[in-house]
């Protein structure tokens, strides 16, 4: 299925017209939408140099590299913005395939993830046998700045590994050694264990981290920060061969305009209070949804001043959760176990379809095409909950997914 042009940025549009504007021009420019309603736009109150590194980061994200400019050898595909729709979810044909051994990275057979393209000359990787696998989904990059603020002390007191409460919900940090490249003056980062929050299972504390590595594993791209390519170690030699371009092949200082773009863009403002969604909010909260997808958090501080203190509706609790063996995949990441998933934030749900050709996927393989769907494969800890769901009448039913829908 083809894939949805990227939206342009409301910021380049307004800059855009600004221009036109100057010059006298009498043409009709289209209306650029609502900032509210694209994944793409940055947060009010940037400075002027902060928008045009936001601008500058937006150009980054969504340039495609060729062969020539350093894609692969071996790699998933060519930009951040083929994988991110409009900087939102992907689709299930952009999956990414994670391999480990238990907690080992398996590199010795092409972990931790397999690259299943390649540039002319060099053999893409296969899955190898005899490995734990995970497919996920790409993730939207949307609002991460807001997370990364996010004081430490504020998820942990979500946190019971021991149910004291007896709720059935036992929420827990997932606590990773951050790369050795991510310095302690980066949030997330320094030695010892930091709290993860970024990825399907928590297992990355750093948008620095979560940036580099993206580059390296899906796109092929080495910057000073992991300067050795990937190589398939079943056709180390020709790989290798295949590879012209010298490394490192990303400045840092374009690995820095990416990451700061990504801290300054917005989630899209939620729907509109109808009824029916004031309902289904009560709802949310009564049958347990609440419990996990936690609304709101407060920005603490952050690189960019502009975040602090803003609102996080992002209906999560950035916790670990056992979510059943229908949800497993069987492979641990960090310290989270094969059955265990970060509690997915639900903000952009709705206008996700406006940016998947109408589609939805959700869970972390995209397996799910609906919200209501979604919710009916939850289990484990979440299981109470999806029965409760499950036993409203049809009204009530439509309410709570009018509500998480709006989101």
């Amino acid at each position: 299925m083809p894939r949805p042009a990227r939206r342009a940025n409301p910021a380049l549009a307004a800059s855009l017209a600004a221009l036109l504007a100057a010059s006298a021009c009498d043409t009709l420019l289209t209306e650029a939408p609502d900032s509210g309603d694209v994944f793409d736009a940055p947060i009010e109150g940037l400075s002027p140099e902060e928008l045009a590194g936001f601008i500058a980061g937006d150009e980054q994200f969504g340039l495609p590299f060729r062969p020539s400019t350093g894609l692969g050898p071996i790699f998933n595909n060519v930009s951040c913005a083929s994988c991110h729709s409009g900087d939102g979810r992907g689709r299930p044909e952009n999956n990414l395939t994670r391999i480990s051994r238990g907690t080992d990275p398996a590199r010795d057979v092409g972990g931790p993830q397999i690259q299943d393209r390649a540039i002319p000359g060099a053999v893409p990787e296969d899955l190898p046998p005899g490995v734990d696998s995970s497919e996920r989904l790409p993730p939207a990059v949307f609002g991460v700045g807001l997370i990364e603020a996010i004081p430490a002390a504020d998820i942990l007191a979500n946190a019971d590994e021991s149910d004291s409460d007896g709720d059935g919900i036992s929420g827990r940090p997932n606590f990773v050694v951050p790369a050795e490249f991510v310095p302690a003056r980066e949030p997330g980062g320094g030695t010892g264990l930091q709290l993860g929050r970024f990825s399907r299972k928590a297992q990355v504390s750093s948008l620095l981290q979560q940036t580099v590595e993206a580059y390296h594993q899906d796109i092929g791209i080495t910057t000073d920060f992991l300067p050795v390519e990937n190589s398939n170690p079943q056709a180390s030699q020709a790989t290798e061969a295949a590879d012209a371009i010298a490394d490192p092949e990303l400045p840092t200082a374009q690995v820095q305009q990416v990451i700061a773009y990504l801290r300054m863009l917005q989630p899209p403002a939620p729907g509109a209070d109808t009824e029916s969604r004031l309902r289904g909010e009560q709802l949310f909260g009564t049958v347990g949804c609440a419990s996990c997808h936690i609304p709101e958090f407060l920005a603490g501080t952050s690189p960019i001043p502009a975040i602090e203190g803003l609102p996080v509706v992002l209906y999560s609790d950035l916790l670990l959760h056992d979510m059943g063996e229908g949800l497993a995949d069987g492979r641990p990441d960090g310290d989270a176990t094969g059955r265990e998933w970060r509690t997915a934030p639900l903000w952009g749900l709705r206008v996700m379809r406006d940016f998947l050709n109408g589609e939805a996927f959700l869970l972390h393989d995209g397996r799910a095409r609906s919200v209501e769907e979604a919710i009916l494969l939850h289990g484990g800890e979440a299981r109470v909950a999806r029965d409760a769901f499950d036993s409203l009448g049809a009204a009530d039913r439509a309410a709570l997914l009018d509500f998480v829908g709006s989101r």
